[in-house]
């Protein structure tokens, strides 16, 4: 099992060697030191950048998921209390037939949310590997990977951040430095995973969809996972936990910006969206326009398309008539009442 999985990462721990050895490359050309540990750590980030701008589609794809599997909260309940209490074969594959139906109906999956989480693992166990094998790399104990030849691991081994280096962990850390900066950067990862999560709930889904299993399964996690990177967090390197606390960031910002601009119906997130559009004197998606917003030429101005005028005199049909005909007809005469025209259009005929 172990060659197999070395097998799988191989490949990704050359790749991010790669990606890492360019961007340190760049901001070596305009100027940082090689052997900064600032260098290595932009290094990093730039890896993340690469990786996330990468993943932009699943992460979309993730958020949609998401919204949609707590908007069908209320119909998985209907299904699971139809068949509750029945154990026989038949119920229960009844029942999973009418939940997958569901699933494709509405276009979503529960394993549509963790398509971003499952695709960034390997490479965030390929950068551990990298950062973990630097100190064998510089001693010639374990070979290059890619581009990190034994002069290149060496530079970055030794390359520190506020006193610590990249590769070291905090435990069994014999520098005060390397703790204090891994404690800070558990805190900050901590800080962005639970407003990324918080956001998500509660701006991006109305009222009902949080009142279901599901909805509290995520408010567990929402504080449980703060509590798992601390204990797991103190078993990475310093690097992983830069890496780790960026794309948390990029997560924050990218969902921020998502849920701005497409809402979950019926959320606090699309009340928003309609305030601005409405302050912008914008039309709101799915709404009537208003007489006022419709235009002389009959338009209102917010898809290009004509919208349907009312017609002067109730709306009945003027009657064709010939050039000879109307050009005799002449203006109407004053006369007896019932001689004249009781149906108010222009061209018709008196009544005999």
């Amino acid at each position: 099992m172990g060659e197999i999985f070395n097998s799988i990462l191989k490949p990704i721990e050359i790749l991010v060697a790669w990606i890492m050895y360019g961007w340190h490359q760049l901001f070596t050309m305009i100027g940082m030191p090689a052997a900064s540990g600032w260098t290595w750590a932009l290094s990093i980030i730039g890896l993340v950048l690469v990786m996330r701008a990468a993943m932009i589609p699943l992460f979309v794809k993730q958020i949609k998921a998401s919204r949609k599997m707590q908007l069908i909260q209320p119909e998985l309940q209907k299904i699971q209390k139809k068949y509750k209490g029945k154990t026989d074969p038949d119920s229960r594959q009844a029942m999973t037939q009418e939940t997958m139906e569901l699933y494709r109906k509405e276009g979503t999956n529960p394993f549509s949310s963790c398509l971003p989480i499952l695709v960034q693992s390997p490479f965030f166990f390929g950068l551990f590997r990298v950062l973990n094998g630097l100190e064998k790399i510089a001693t010639g104990a374990n070979e290059p990977i890619g581009p990190i030849t034994k002069a290149v691991a060496s530079q970055a081994e030794s390359a520190t951040i506020f006193g610590a280096q990249l590769s070291d962990h905090f435990l069994g850390a014999n520098s005060l430095n390397t703790k204090v900066v891994t404690i800070v950067l558990i805190v900050l990862m901590s800080a962005t995973t639970f407003t990324t999560q918080r956001q998500l709930m509660m701006k991006n889904m109305p009222a009902s969809a949080l009142d279901n299993p599901f909805a509290k399964q995520q408010k567990i996690l929402l504080y449980a996972m703060p509590l798992l990177f601390a204990v797991s967090g103190v078993n990475f390197p310093i690097g992983v936990l830069i890496y780790w606390f960026t794309t948390n960031v990029w997560s924050m910002v990218q969902q921020f910006y998502v849920i701005r601009r497409m809402p979950a119906p019926g959320s606090e997130a699309e009340k928003a969206l309609h305030e601005r559009l409405a302050r912008r004197g914008k039309p709101i998606p799915g709404s009537v326009p208003s007489a006022a917003a419709i235009g002389a030429d009959g338009t209102d101005g917010s898809d290009g398309t004509d919208a349907v005028a009312p017609k002067p005199g109730g709306g009945q049909r003027q009657q064709p008539k010939g050039k000879k005909r109307a050009k005799n007809q002449g203006p109407p005469k004053a006369g007896r009442p019932e001689d004249r025209d009781v149906t108010g259009d222009a061209g018709s005929e008196p009544t005999p």
